[in-house]
């Protein structure tokens, strides 16, 4: 080989160590960055590996386009509603170009009706805070129309309620303990509270499981604790109480629930006292008495008759007796873990539900009275609107919020193994969460959807959105048209003693 050769291939080894070197050198820098940074949970976790997650989401919408599935077709939320999610949360452009990537001609689809005149900035005004429990002691004044659905402590990572917690604080609206229990980190960011007391009373039993009256006082007296919500059923598993696997139930947790350390925390599918209109009735009033706030209900409507005999015996009682509010959750699913045939089949969907529910309240003239919550895969302005359009005074949403968080929809929520560091109590992976930070993200989500709510709003017409109703809204049927909501939703349930 003559000294030319050699030369060449002397260069070329040493540029191939240096290039080779420089790559070293580049993933060591981008791991040292990747571990003390705070922005992204994968990344942290996942330091240089998890940047191919955003490359691959960058080009995903290419291969998308030409090879696999279009934004609006990944389940249970796609790629269009978690986009929206995720630019609401780090308050980045959310506008969209070249036209909608929503098929408007689904069956379902809905969409507003603008008005040639429309609200003007200068007319606009904020949604008043509406009164929660006008016979209670101590009534709430309610500021948020959109505000953080149930999601216990155990179920969720401590960054993850601690994040919650101060991003509810700063967006002004109130946070739900879920079943599990109130905990010190629902608190710590000074958020409203609303304690619910599912089928178990965990955090609210006494030794033997049962309803503890001295247990409510005590919470009652936080003043941070609003409401108090007893839960009959829930999206992800309506007719099916509460599932926290084993290796999520650490001594803290143990503790704040009431229950042993290390073994499966499974809820009664109902609560065993409550057999009857009357008994539902008893309940909220023993609650009410005891802690001198607002109690509600929250279930999945399935069956209605048992409403129309509850309502009824409410008329009997006196209005005072009604539960002072009604959170509507869609069967639509939800966080929690449950087996698949409840998640998939059991329940009526929000849509159905919800207009039901609202018509009834009507009927027997308490609409007034109730206060009504929806719950149901509302993340986006556009979900929020309709339900506020039917008839809701609030809207909850915990998976919309969780995309705040930096969720990932990686479906791993029923095991400890969460890569975002949320729904997991692995240190190695929820350390990865910057409370601090993803606070922030949560008001930003809130500010946001709330914005654009207004922004609908606006377009029909109305000066704040619990201005819409059902006529400034459309919805497609099955022929492929659409018709007015007033006119598919016409409000007129008959009461059964009026059948009958």
């Amino acid at each position: 080989m003559d000294q030319f050769a050699i030369l060449i291939l002397d260069v070329a080894v040493i540029l191939f160590g240096l290039v080779l070197l420089a790559g070293i050198v580049s993933v060591l820098v981008m791991y040292i960055v990747d571990k003390n940074q705070t922005d992204h949970t994968i990344r942290r976790n996942f330091p240089v590996l998890g940047r191919f997650r955003y490359f691959f989401e960058y080009m995903g919408e290419f291969f998308r386009q030409y090879f696999f599935a279009m934004d609006r077709e990944e389940l249970p939320f796609n790629r269009a509603q978690r986009s929206w999610a995720y630019r609401a949360a780090k308050n980045v452009d959310n506008t969209v170009a070249f036209g909608s990537s929503r098929d408007i001609h689904k069956p379902g689809a809905v969409f507003f009706l603008n008005t040639p005149y429309p609200t003007l900035k200068e007319d606009a005004v904020e949604s008043p805070a509406l009164e929660v429990g006008p016979y209670c002691r101590q009534p709430f004044m309610a500021k948020s129309i959109l505000n953080i659905s149930g999601m216990s402590y155990g179920a969720l990572s401590i960054p993850a309620v601690t994040a919650l917690s101060t991003g509810a604080k700063m967006a002004g609206c109130w946070m739900n303990t879920g079943e599990g229990g109130l905990s010190p980190y629902h608190l710590s960011g000074g958020c409203d509270i609303v304690m619910q007391i599912g089928t178990a009373k965990y955090g609210v039993r006494d030794e033997h499981g049962q309803l503890s009256d001295d247990k409510l006082r005590q919470l009652a007296a936080i003043e941070q604790v609003r409401m108090f919500e007893i839960k009959l059923s829930q999206g992800a598993k309506p007719g099916k109480g509460g599932i926290l696997p084993a290796e999520k139930v650490n001594a803290e947790i143990a503790e704040i629930r009431g229950i042993p350390v290390g073994k499966d925390s499974i809820s009664p599918n109902r609560h065993p006292e409550i057999n009857s209109p009357q008994d539902l009735l008893e309940m909220i009033a023993r609650v009410r008495e005891v802690t001198g706030k607002p109690v509600g209900i929250k279930f999945v409507l399935g069956t209605h008759d048992w409403l129309d005999e509850l309502f009824t015996e409410i008329n009997h009682r006196g209005e005072a007796s009604a539960p002072d509010f009604i959170t509507i959750d869609g069967a639509e699913g939800g966080t929690g873990a449950a087996p698949m045939p409840l998640m998939d089949s059991v329940g009526l969907s929000l849509k159905e539900s919800l207009p039901l529910v609202v018509d009834m309240l009507k009927a027997f003239g308490l609409r007034d009275r109730v206060r009504v919550i929806a719950s149901g895969k509302l993340i986006n302005p556009t979900e929020v609107a309709w339900a506020i359009a039917i008839g809701a005074d609030f809207c909850v949403t915990a998976r919309g919020f969780m995309f705040a968080l930096g969720c990932i929809q990686a479906l791993q929520c029923n095991k400890n193994t969460c890569p975002s560091g949320i729904t997991t109590h692995d240190t190695k992976l929820n350390g990865g969460l910057n409370p601090a930070d993803k606070s922030v993200r949560v008001k930003q989500y809130h500010q946001n959807l709330i914005n654009e709510l207004g922004v609908i709003a606006h377009s029909c017409g109305a000066k704040e959105p619990r201005g819409l109703h059902r006529h400034h809204a459309h919805m497609v049927t099955a022929t492929g048209l659409s018709e007015n909501l007033a006119r598919l939703y016409p409000g007129n349930y008959i009461p059964l003693r009026e059948k009958n």
